[in-house]
């Protein structure tokens, strides 16, 4: 239930972030020319306070993946664009079309089924072959991004970049399940952990950067859809596959059937996961 929780708050952080982010960028927009930093602190602290909301939610997500599979983990995390489209008809008075909240309804059935038919266990601690197959990830993830970058069709590039950043994002849930702790913990530096942790930073750092580039290469909502599925159904494979991830006697059914609810009205929702699109939509209602 701890670990649940956990994924729920990542979720519930990544989501309210976003909206936070958006604020603060239609904010920061509208200051007067030549603006005085007084007026700057107060038009971006949403920003600022979104940003804090994604280190809470990176810590939660962090904290979940230490005893669940990264396939409910990277799911739940995945349905934080429910909870933006959520609040963004509270807050930004975004309209959600019928389609939309059909989706948020099959996000949550989706993710009850994730949470019946999965099963707790403690991750297995990765060593110096693991490090070695993480930072082997991040090398791909740093190819497809020049590739992506270099690539003079821009729409194709940022399906490249896509994929990059989905796979980079998956490392680092991938990274953070089979992170090892040592005991004592300031043992760290002299244990395969530093190279684990360097690994889920350069995941984390090429990431970012391919997502940025994609978004301004490509349309939100194709970038998010494959942002979201690489991120999510490839750690999942990797989880089932090689790092001990299980599922309920029986249960196994329920579990795809909720992982493709989640995963699905997760892309439908994705378009609205992006602040720039969401400040736009709420300015025209």
């Amino acid at each position: 239930m701890l670990g649940l929780l956990g994924a729920l708050v990542a979720a519930v952080a990544y989501g309210a972030a976003t909206i936070l982010q958006a604020i603060g960028v239609r904010r920061l927009a509208s200051r007067p020319p030549r603006p005085s930093l007084t007026d700057t602190l107060r038009a971006g602290w949403p920003y600022a306070a979104g940003l804090g909301l994604d280190g809470l939610g990176f810590l939660a997500s962090v904290a979940a993946l230490r005893t669940l599979p990264l396939f409910l983990v990277e799911s739940t995390i995945a349905s934080s664009v429910a909870v933006t489209a959520v609040l963004s008809v509270r807050v930004l008075h975004v309209r959600l079309r019928r389609a939309e909240v059909v989706a948020l309804w099959t996000v949550c059935v989706g993710l009850v089924g994730l949470a019946l038919s999965a099963t707790e266990g403690e991750a297995r601690p990765g060593d110096a072959r693991t490090a070695a197959w993480l930072l082997a990830g991040a090398a791909l993830v740093g190819l497809l991004l020049a590739l992506g970058l270099l690539d003079p069709v821009r729409a194709r590039g940022s399906v490249v970049l896509s994929l990059a950043a989905g796979l980079g994002f998956g490392g680092v849930g991938v990274a953070a399940r089979v992170l090892p702790i040592p005991d004592p913990w300031w043992h760290v530096l002299d244990s395969p952990t530093v190279w684990v942790l360097r690994a889920l930073i350069l995941h984390a750092v090429l990431a970012t950067v391919a997502s940025a580039f994609a978004l301004a290469r490509g349309r939100v909502t194709t970038v998010a859809a494959i942002t979201f599925a690489t991120e999510t159904v490839v750690p999942a494979v990797i989880g089932l596959v090689w790092l001990g991830d299980g599922v309920r006697a029986g249960w196994a059914p329920l579990a795809l059937a909720g992982f493709a609810l989640t995963l699905g009205g997760c892309i439908t929702l994705a378009g609205r996961a992006e602040p720039a699109e969401m400040a736009e939509v709420a300015e025209v209602g």
